[in-house]
């Protein structure tokens, strides 16, 4: 196929800034796109922690100048090249990115008040350092809510533009939880024509500004991260948060592509986090690192119990009033369990009296550890998903790479990438279960300890799991097979 120029915009990326999946997937999907021989700039805001960690910051510079409402703000492009080739772009203002996190106040623990002006400069300073470099992409692919007024800009503001006449629009949903919601006084501050914001309009939601759903209005393309999420948030209020009706007028040019793992980070043969690599042949490896995850969760060395790990946000979303209702029904098995991940406090309170109650069998890791998650994906025998949605998910996917079973709930990505094993058949990959149910949750718990007694049949779905292929390369061919579609439409 045809090399494409593509713009690839994100609120973070890793190894740059970093909250949540979005950023490992923006961070290996433009890599994957290059490596497929497409000319591809990836653009971010400038926060304050990309200018501090990487003084390889170019000192060339695009100045840009930006009206958000009766104000007219400055800032500057700048860029940073990697080893991948890919060119990395920065859009600077001090008074907006220069603070201590990316969105959300450490002070108040609330989103920053001025987000809506953040993200308006953001999008249009990406489209003005496009014209600044006298670059000209066939696609602009924008993510998640802060990005999301690429594609609605180009359909208002910059409609007759000839800079950009052919340029096409895909917007990736990485969570309908957050959408970019904001006041009906958000409008004025986008500088478009007064039309446009109307009842039941691109812009309006039940009376106020919804950055997501201009987007998924006016972009010529509407991806998400997994084919079942993609069903699932047309069809359901509680996936669809509001946005379901919206998703399924635009259902012809909607698709799930699930999102992909980069192996050269995240596979027991290449991981430099972990005390000892291993190969599927030889698992040596693992049980060393399952006795240093036990030695510094400072358990008894319970070798032939299973060892159960998740790595999470602490939130309703992922399951955890499921775990609260029966964290004494699970310790009261024959295993042990850790736990990585901040979020609600009142489930840091949860999981720190377990602990204390629980010494020898559970510990909770109250924080974000990059070192240990890599160890508990290579130390545990067992991962815990019980997500009540999840629209892609990475760390099943990652486990599966490290022979750590995962145990999910079939919602989202979860459903689209493990297969539940099969007694008959002895096939599948992890423990899947349907019903949003602890007492579900709590019966796939109690297989899969029982099939870890079975060791020829654990061997199996190890051996099963680990032969998987999540790679990046498979879903970016989906991608650059997308942006061709599009771009032969009229």
């Amino acid at each position: 196929m045809d090399s494409l120029k593509i713009a690839f915009i994100t609120p973070e990326a890793v190894p740059y800034a970093k909250t949540g999946g979005l950023a490992d997937v923006s961070g290996s999907l433009p890599k994957a796109l290059a490596r497929m021989g497409h000319n591809v700039k990836m653009f971010m805001p400038g926060y304050r922690q990309v200018v501090q960690n990487f003084p390889n910051i170019s000192k060339d510079s695009i100045d840009i100048k930006c009206p958000v409402g009766s104000r007219e703000i400055s800032g500057e492009g700048f860029h940073i090249n990697d080893d991948s080739g890919l060119e990395n772009y920065f859009i600077g203002n001090g008074s907006l990115f220069d603070r201590e996190a990316l969105y959300i106040d450490p002070e108040t623990g609330k989103d920053y008040t001025d987000n809506d002006e953040r993200f308006i400069f953001f999008c249009r300073a990406v489209l003005e350092v496009l014209k600044g470099l006298d670059w000209k992409p066939d696609i602009l692919h924008a993510n998640d809510w802060q990005s999301a007024l690429i594609p609605s800009f180009l359909k208002t503001a910059y409609y007759e533009d000839d800079f950009f006449a052919g340029s096409k629009t895909v917007f990736t949903i990485h969570n309908m939880g957050y959408q970019g919601l904001f006041p009906k006084e958000t409008f004025s501050k986008l500088n478009i024509d007064a039309s446009n914001f109307y009842a039941a309009g691109p812009f309006e939601y039940w009376g106020d500004v919804n950055f997501m759903k201009s987007a998924i209005s006016l972009s010529d393309s509407i991806t998400t991260v997994s084919p079942t999420y993609a069903r699932e948030i047309q069809t359901d209020d509680e996936f669809g948060k509001g946005l379901q009706g919206v998703l399924a007028e635009r259902s012809a040019d909607l698709t799930g592509i699930l999102n992909g793992v980069d192996y050269n980070q995240w596979s027991p043969q290449k991981d430099k986090m972990i005390p000892y690599r291993y190969i599927p042949a030889n698992l040596s490896g693992k049980k060393k690192d399952k006795l240093e995850l036990l030695h510094r969760c400072n358990f008894p060395l319970r070798t032939e119990q299973p060892l159960i790990g998740i790595i999470s946000r602490l939130d309703k979303q992922k399951g955890f009033d499921l775990l609260e209702e029966i964290m004494g029904d699970i310790l009261a098995l024959d295993l042990q369990f850790v736990l990585l991940g901040t979020g609600d406090d009142k489930y840091h309170k949860f999981f720190a009296e377990i602990e204390t109650e629980h010494p020898d069998k559970f510990k909770a890791f109250l924080a974000f550890d990059n070192k240990l998650a890599h160890l508990i994906e290579a130390g545990a025998d067992m991962f815990l998903m019980p997500s009540r949605y999840e629209p892609c998910g990475l760390n099943q996917m990652y486990s599966m790479k490290y022979g750590t079973i995962p145990i999910v709930r079939k919602t989202g990505g979860l459903a689209d990438s493990v297969t539940d094993f099969n007694e008959s058949s002895l096939t599948g990959t992890g423990f899947v279960f349907e019903e949003y149910d602890s007492g579900a949750l709590l019966s796939v718990i109690e297989k899969a300890v029982d099939l870890f007694g079975r060791k020829r049949t654990w061997s199996k779905i190890i051996k099963q799991a680990m032969s998987q292929d999540f790679s990046w390369e498979k879903s970016a061919a989906q991608y650059s097979d997308l942006y061709h579609k599009i771009l032969q439409k009229t």
